[in-house]
């Protein structure tokens, strides 16, 4: 499946949907649905997201938008970049995260997996590791 998402309609409304890697079942803990949430209204705000309907499940998350300057791809895209980047922290220095280790430890299964591209999947989301001091 791809991983870019084609966007022919730059006026249209869209659905779509992306999930963590290994459906690993992050949004069950609150504080990471805040992160997509606060995620989201940042994108309302400043970016020009028109948000219709959202749905945070377990380990994906669905979403009908559109965009008002036409640019839904970009919306997305920084949507997904930034979000990617306060999970990771987030899980990272959650101590009182009880699958810290675990989780760190499947996403850099994924790291190895994507190691020549020194990039890493947060599900669809892809940030580079060079902003977390990750070396290959």
């Amino acid at each position: 499946m791809s991983r870019k998402y084609k966007f022919l309609n730059k006026e249209g409304l869209y659905f779509v949907s992306f999930a963590t890697v290994y459906w690993i079942d992050v949004f069950i803990r609150p504080i990471y649905n805040q992160i997509i949430i606060e995620s989201l209204t940042y994108c309302q705000k400043n970016l020009g997201m028109e948000l219709y309907c959202w749905c945070i499940m377990p380990s994906h998350i669905h979403l009908i938008y559109s965009a008002k300057n036409n640019n839904p791809e970009i919306i997305l895209g920084r949507f997904k970049e930034y979000t990617a980047k306060q999970l990771i922290a987030t899980i990272t220095s959650n101590i009182q995260e009880s699958r810290r280790d675990w989780m760190l430890w499947m996403l850099n299964a994924q790291l190895q997996k994507a190691v020549m591209l020194n990039r890493i999947n947060f599900g669809s989301i892809i940030i580079s590791l060079l902003n977390f001091g990750v070396q290959r």
